[in-house]
């Protein structure tokens, strides 16, 4: 009969049970490769499940899709149940739900540029300091102007704008440079090739998909395919994080309940942690530490303990160490980190047992009633009720085709954003003003001229020739100044080389005034018209 209080998860010399109220202070699974960490993460997630709390986990190797499978009866279980006691054994599949962000074998799993954020985007990107500096900008940007960033074309997009208008937006938000703007357009060029054109974009997944409870009353097994995406550490690692950030702030806070509002499984745990920076590590602590009061449960699974920071391991209450393999100094260090993590058994050689426990063997230590750390203990893993292993193409394509949000994420949405506003604005540009009456600067950047060169101002006609006339010009005084020509539009075309003939005379007369006979002649008239007088 089920026990709504705890989850049996191992047999030894006694039952080894997690406290359900417990589920949200968050474990550990730790153990080399083959000693069935897989198989103990699939039991504690049936336990949850059965208990009515949705479950979410990455399958990295393709076998915890077999929770959707009913186990098969073999010689190998039945040895297992013989070995461990266990009567009344029955087969049964979890309900659940397959996602991918690739959309092959599961529903799609999209987030939009927005969502994502220019920090946990520049840890994908794998950007510097000073180009993550430029990727807060153009994230700014398109907030003050009200553009949206759903999918990778608006980012590039965005990225286009703010290089031609890199002047303006560096004296109203810092310095942005072309050099920083186009090894960002090379980073996404990778992300894409990634898979990242498949993720970003909408609809987007909505969180209140994944706390689905099953007509039974069972949570929801939400299993993302990962075979392809772990081949992209920094892609599976930050979309990981980005989900938990979004269950951080999304949900209220609740407090102690009598069982997990959702359990939350991170598979290859030491890519997260893996050359990360501080600031990223410190935000993990800081998610790890506040989402319990928020229902939220964190299993973290790695080959070894020391692969989780120090600060995140001691909040992990809840352990399961599978066997390690001490060949090297580094796993003699791994065993004994491992071994000083667990309370002490006086009856237990800790550091010797680790490297002796056989497939399916572990040690296991939860809290007790009043949250404090029990003893380690040496048990075997109870067997999953679902089958262990992959299943076929067509047993996932029947799962799909049942799901309770099947055809709500499979057709892409492309909506007006980023891209198509800044399209709009190159291809129905707003109206030059005049060459003869520039308009004051606003201290801002064009909004009309994202791209390329702004089309040639209308050219203004070249000035009409002097009319010819027969009448003597007044002559120029040789002390007035000269007038300041007028000023040239800026985007006159110029005017032909060649001179008329009446530009030519004039040009002959101004310089004989200018010369000592044309002082005579001036001279001479004048004292004509004195003599008349």
């Amino acid at each position: 009969m089920l026990n709504p209080a705890s989850i049996t998860l191992a047999r030894g010399q006694a039952d080894y049970c997690l406290l359900t109220k417990f589920g949200n202070r968050h474990g550990l699974i730790a153990g080399a490769t083959g000693t069935g960490k897989s198989v103990s993460l699939q039991v504690l997630a049936e336990g949850f499940s059965a208990r009515g709390v949705p479950v979410f986990m990455a399958d990295v190797k393709g076998d915890l899709a077999g929770m959707s499978q009913p186990a098969q009866i073999s010689d190998k279980l039945t040895k297992r149940l013989s070995l461990l006691g266990v009567d009344g054994f029955t087969p049964s599949a979890s309900p659940v739900v397959f996602w991918d962000i690739f959309g092959k074998s599961g529903h799609a799993l999209r987030s939009t540029i927005s969502e994502m954020g220019p920090i946990l985007l520049a840890r994908v990107l794998e950007l510097n300091d000073t180009q993550e500096g430029v990727l807060n900008v153009v994230f700014r940007v398109a907030d003050d102007e009200g553009l949206l960033l759903l999918d990778l074309a608006d980012l590039r997009a965005m990225l286009n704008f703010v290089s031609e208008n890199a002047k303006s937006i560096s004296a109203q938000y810092g310095l942005v440079s072309p050099q920083s703007v186009a090894a960002i357009q090379r980073s996404l060029l990778s992300l894409e090739d990634a898979g990242g054109a498949q993720f970003f974009g909408e609809p987007a997944f909505e969180l209140r998909d994944l706390f689905a409870i099953a007509p039974d009353g069972r949570g929801v097994v939400n299993i993302m395919a990962a075979d392809q995406l772990i081949l992209k550490p920094k892609l599976y690692s930050t979309f990981l994080l980005w989900l938990l950030s979004e269950l951080f702030e999304q949900l209220p806070e609740v407090g102690d309940l009598d069982k997990p509002r959702m359990v939350f499984f991170f598979d290859e745990a030491h890519l997260l942690f893996t050359d990360a920076p501080p600031a990223l590590v410190q935000r993990v602590e800081q998610v790890v530490r506040l989402i319990r009061s928020k229902g939220v449960g964190i299993y973290f699974i790695s080959q070894n303990p020391d692969d989780v920071p120090d600060t995140i391991l001691g909040q992990l209450g809840n352990r399961i160490q599978h066997a390690l393999r001490a060949f090297t100094p580094r796993d003699q260090k791994s065993v004994r980190v491992a071994a000083e993590t667990f309370v002490t058994n006086p009856a237990l050689d800790t550091a010797s047992v680790i490297t002796q426990l056989g497939v399916g063997e572990a040690l296991v230590s939860f809290l007790n009633d009043g949250g404090v750390p029990g003893m380690v203990q040496r048990a075997y893993v109870m067997p999953p009720s679902s089958r262990i292993g992959a299943i076929a193409e067509p047993e996932r394509q029947q799962v799909l085709a049942t799901s309770p949000i099947a055809g709500k994420y499979e057709t892409p949405i492309d909506r007006e954003s980023a891209f198509e506003v800044l399209k709009q604005r190159l291809e129905q540009p707003e109206p030059v003003p005049q060459a003869a009456a520039p308009a004051a600067s606003s201290g801002g950047w064009s909004l009309s001229w994202p791209w390329g060169d702004k089309p040639a101002a209308a050219p203004v006609p070249p000035p009409l020739p002097a009319a010819r006339t027969r009448a003597v010009a007044a002559p120029r005084l040789p002390a007035a100044p000269r007038a300041p020509a007028a000023p040239r539009a800026p985007a006159a075309p110029r005017a032909s080389q060649r001179q008329s003939v009446t530009e030519t005379f004039a040009k002959s007369v101004v310089r004989t005034v200018g010369s000592r006979l044309g002082q005579q002649m001036i001279r001479g008239l004048f004292g004509a018209l004195t003599r008349r007088r």
